[in-house]
């Protein structure tokens, strides 16, 4: 889009992982106001979802989590015609349900863990359960309420079944031993893998926003070329295969011989300091300005 003077910022919403939101929407104001935009900021959790009455030119979505990226927002952009950024109603929500996006990736052959539905203890499957295994809410992102279990005998029933009471379903997936790798796509384009090695268990919420926690960032991702190649190309592929729009950042697993598993894909990067995306881009040399500015430039309706 062009002739962008005034911005509506949101930030902050409803869901589990409001604190991130709330930083990333400090950094993309930071670099709106360096780009001159006007900007009026949003937090939808305290103000009414009647966007029109902003009189803004687009919609900034820095919202993470529920309500911001499962198609809810997007869908009141939509009906708004408020033109706005990242992905549309149907990318979002197909993305953010990883049941849903794990069928996706299936169709088109790109290699995902083994994975079950559980929506009560006894629905628990052995067979993924042999070994290290993960449990995670189908509907949540930033890694929140994740459990990892070496084996089916350390599984904590009354522990999981308060996670299914409060999340009604959850993901039960087979744990890939490997490298943990994520790549950023910017429109039709994979600009780069970043390696991530936690200090902690694994890479779970505090690793991803917490400074203390020394989670180290390896840019570039330290693979084989080919395999960092291939992996451009899957997160590429699921970004196109979830018709999703603007910035996403998908998750992978790579195995010591190589062999690649995505975990994700995500609508809606984080833009804080110790976010992927923007170091990604930054190697790349696209500074976090450049970068907020081509990701309102790309901002539209109908996505």
């Amino acid at each position: 889009m062009k002739n962008i003077k005034k911005i509506l910022l949101l930030s902050g919403g409803p869901s589990r992982e409001r604190k991130v939101s709330i930083n990333s929407g400090k950094a993309v104001y930071f670099a709106l106001k360096k780009l001159g935009y006007n900007i009026i900021k949003v937090d939808p959790k305290y103000k009414s979802t009647n966007f029109k009455k902003y009189n803004c030119d687009i919609a900034f979505n820095a919202l993470h989590g529920q309500f911001g990226e499962d198609g809810t927002i997007q869908s009141l952009l939509e009906k708004q015609k408020i033109p706005y950024t990242h992905s549309g109603v149907k990318a979002s929500a197909v993305a953010m349900d990883k049941l849903k996006s794990k069928k996706e990736f299936i169709k088109i052959k790109i290699n995902t863990p083994k994975f079950k539905i559980i929506k009560k203890i006894s629905d628990l499957n052995n067979v993924i359960s042999k070994n290290k295994f993960v449990l995670k809410p189908v509907n949540e992102g930033s890694s929140v309420g994740v459990l990892i279990y070496e084996n089916f005998q350390e599984i904590d029933k009354t522990k999981i079944k308060k996670y299914l009471k409060k999340y009604k379903r959850l993901l039960q997936e087979e744990f890939i031993e490997g490298k943990e790798i994520q790549a950023a796509v910017m429109g039709s384009k994979a600009i780069g893998a970043i390696e991530i090695r936690p200090t902690r268990a694994f890479y779970d919420y505090n690793a991803k926003y917490s400074s203390k926690a020394k989670t180290k960032h390896i840019m570039p991702a330290r693979i084989e070329k080919k395999t960092y190649n291939k992996v451009l190309q899957m997160a590429l592929k699921a970004h196109k295969c979830l018709a999703c729009k603007g910035i996403t950042r998908s998750d992978f697993r790579v195995t010591k011989d190589n062999n690649i598993f995505i975990l994700e894909t995500n609508t809606q990067p984080g833009m804080t300091n110790l976010s992927l995306v923007p170091e990604i881009a930054g190697y790349c040399g696209i500074s976090i300005v450049e970068l907020v500015r081509w990701i309102v430039l790309d901002a539209s309706i109908n996505r």
